[in-house]
């Protein structure tokens, strides 16, 4: 019985390294990642923002669709909005708060697949020092070699969730509905898989 155990043991531990094993690192491309959201502005229109300086990577097996050590981190300061002012103010304590808190944070260990190309990836989202689980809807647009320059396999992703800013402790402007407290973000990215 015990020696039975112990191959069965041994077998569920071999088979979750190659499991494991087959996994690969892929990177996310900066050159080719936009990392953007919309907000609510006084019920008029939704003004758009996009974070121009990030980095990020992630374990994936493209045979079992497994995600593992899924890690964003954005430089909260490099957010543009395509007007001077009003990034200075989205930089300060009203909003970022850039000062105290200069990095974004979206950290996960695993998805859950829906189909071939769609599923969800549930992580840790940092804001302003505060955590909150968030979840992605991602689609898998294409998964090719690269067609010049490194020839790398390339996964083209399509993600997006909606978070409430006030659930981080951004709170201004909620109150008086000047700024909406629903904050639609999208990740569009290619990312390269790592020798």
């Amino acid at each position: 019985m015990m020696r039975t155990f112990l191959a069965t043991t041994t077998l569920v531990t071999t088979l979750a390294a190659t499991a494991h094993a087959d996994m690969a690192r892929y990177e996310l491309d900066t050159e080719h990642t936009a990392i953007y959201f919309t907000v609510d502005h006084i019920g008029y229109a939704k003004t758009l923002g996009i974070f121009t300086e990030l980095n990020g990577s992630f374990m994936y097996d493209a045979d079992t669709q497994e995600l593992g050590d899924v890690a964003v981190t954005i430089n909260a300061g490099s957010v543009n909005t395509f007007n001077e002012a009003r990034d200075g103010h989205v930089r300060n304590a009203d909003f970022l708060h850039v000062s105290d808190h200069p990095e974004i944070t979206f950290v996960a260990s695993g998805g859950t697949p829906g189909d071939s190309t769609s599923g969800t990836v549930t992580g840790d989202l940092t804001i302003l020092g505060v955590t909150q689980p968030v979840t992605l809807d991602v689609k898998l647009n294409k998964a090719a070699a690269y067609p010049f320059g490194h020839k790398r396999e390339v996964l083209g992703l399509s993600m997006a969730a909606t978070i409430q800013r006030s659930d981080f402790g951004m709170s201004y402007a909620v109150d008086n509905g000047l700024v909406g407290n629903d904050v639609s973000i999208n990740i569009e990215t290619e990312a390269m898989k790592m020798e």
